[in-house]
């Protein structure tokens, strides 16, 4: 991976975690899904009018062109988005890794509904705007705003789509571009499968310049390098190649840094390190006892509480459902850690998920708690397992709880580390890890191996693990 590249991640990674990230969705994102792009969409009025679709530069002209000569009837415009927009294909990988990380401002100029699909699909409540009135009305309760600069396949009528409908634009969409100038201004966008020939986003980038001149928020873009085609003349190619280049070296005057890299698969690795490296940061905790063996309550307590506080001091994000018997300790070292910093909050360090206990319904019981931890495991890269034990009809067993997290952590692809020394279920997922260790961590050198067996081996004071937890978590969130 490339310096540019690791930038990227880096300064995105920082504003995600400030919320203050933003993605910006062009239609090269739904082609990869089966949707037509501009040109395909337009292919089937450009011969009518004489003309070539792949000879066409403005595309906008050509709708036009066909709104003109029918007298400023839009009807075919209007159905040839419906048939192309109305059917709803599953969202690409890239739009499930975008609506997985912690975004809540998406803006588009699609029509078609494949972000805000991945955005349900992943849990979260949206609230998409794509007429004025949208925006003065608000979802409760919502996680991500899709803004649709462009309109919505709801309304083909209302589209942005000819040269009438842009020339009006400033009139008859000015808080869209409020809205867009205000993100632009203060969070970083990730521009994707965007080709930076609208209109309507040169003119806020422009006022935005203006205005701000050497000031201008930080942005990137991911584009994929201009290759061959088929038949093409190497002079053609030349020539497309090098207008590349000068675009992306224009982006420079708005402060978007272009990221071009070989293939389509390349755009979803990086989204995919992204989203990986951002996991990584939050820790899940799964324990409980109703018996704390040989190490007795005070000494894990203390352990769970040291543990946690050392967590938070390497900006770790810790996840719970507040296990019997081991809650309590993580919040305390969690929390005092927290207020030990003006410069840390509770909402951007700890998550807890108390599980009801009071549901009767067995059936509901089961259907809540899945959730819970679906939801829990699925914010988390690292799963920490400590104990795992509970009493039922009088006897001690152990935390079958603790069992489906451990399983679905592992099938959600989470490094797990259970602490095998202090008993109970966890010394079970311990061993099962341990006969065959590197195919649980792939590619790790001996000292890595060495430090996750020491998880399992008996101490005098659980406050010798927590160095050997913390250098794998330290290795595990550099990848």
């Amino acid at each position: 991976m490339d310096g540019l590249s690791e930038e990227f991640i880096a300064k995105f990674l920082t504003e995600l975690r400030e919320d203050n990230a933003a993605v910006f969705i062009g239609a090269g994102l739904s082609k990869a899904a089966g949707f037509v792009d501009w040109r395909g969409l337009l292919a089937p009025i450009a011969a009518p009018l004489g003309l070539d679709v792949e000879r066409e530069s403005d595309l906008v002209g050509l709708a036009q062109f066909h709104l003109n000569i029918n007298g400023g009837n839009r009807n075919q415009l209007n159905q040839l988005l419906i048939e192309q927009f109305a059917d709803l294909p599953t969202p690409t990988e890239n739009h499930r890794l975008l609506a997985r990380l912690p975004i809540r401002s998406y803006w588009t100029t699609n029509y078609d509904r494949l972000i805000e699909q991945a955005l349900k699909d992943s849990g979260k409540r949206v609230d998409a705007k794509y007429t004025v009135e949208q925006l003065a009305l608000t979802v409760r309760g919502r996680d991500a705003i899709v803004y649709k600069m462009h309109g919505d396949i709801e309304n083909p009528d209302k589209a942005v789509l000819t040269r009438d409908d842009y020339e009006r634009y400033s009139a008859t969409h000015a808080p869209f571009i409020t809205a867009l100038t205000g993100d632009l201004v203060e969070r970083t966008f990730l521009f994707l499968g965007f080709s930076f020939t609208d209109p309507n986003l040169d003119y806020v980038l422009a006022r935005i310049r203006s205005r701000f001149e050497k000031n201008q928020r930080q942005h990137f873009c991911i584009i994929k390098s201009r290759s061959k085609l088929p038949n093409e003349s190497e002079a053609d190619f030349v020539y497309a190649k090098t207008r590349q280049d000068l675009v992306a070296q224009d982006l420079l005057r708005f402060n978007i840094k272009t990221i071009a890299v070989d293939g389509f698969g390349d755009i979803t690795e990086l989204l995919r390190t992204v989203a990986n490296r951002f996991r990584q940061r939050t820790v899940f905790i799964s324990g409980s006892a109703a018996d704390y063996g040989p190490w007795g309550q005070q000494d894990t307590e203390n352990f769970l509480a040291r543990l946690a506080a050392a967590l938070i001091d390497r900006d770790c994000r810790i996840t719970s459902g507040f296990g019997l018997g081991i809650g309590s300790a993580v919040v305390t070292g969690a929390v005092e850690q927290i207020y030990s910093s003006s410069q840390r909050s509770i909402d951007s360090h700890l998550l807890l998920r108390p599980f009801p206990a009071g549901i009767q319904d067995q059936a509901e019981r089961a259907r809540v708690f899945e959730r819970y931890r679906d939801e829990l495991i699925a914010q988390a890269g690292i799963a920490v397992f400590v104990m795992g034990n509970k009493v039922q009809s009088g006897s001690l067993e152990p935390a079958d709880g603790m069992r489906v997290e451990f399983d679905l952590a592992r099938k959600a692809g989470l490094h797990c580390l259970p602490i095998g020394a202090s008993g109970s279920i966890s010394a079970d997922f311990w061993n099962e890890m341990m006969v065959d260790l590197q195919a649980a961590f792939p590619g790790r050198d001996n000292d890595f191996y060495a430090l996750f067996e020491r998880l399992g081996q008996q101490v005098n004071n659980p406050l010798e693990l927590i160095d050997p937890i913390l250098q794998i978590i330290d290795i595990l969130r550099k990848e």
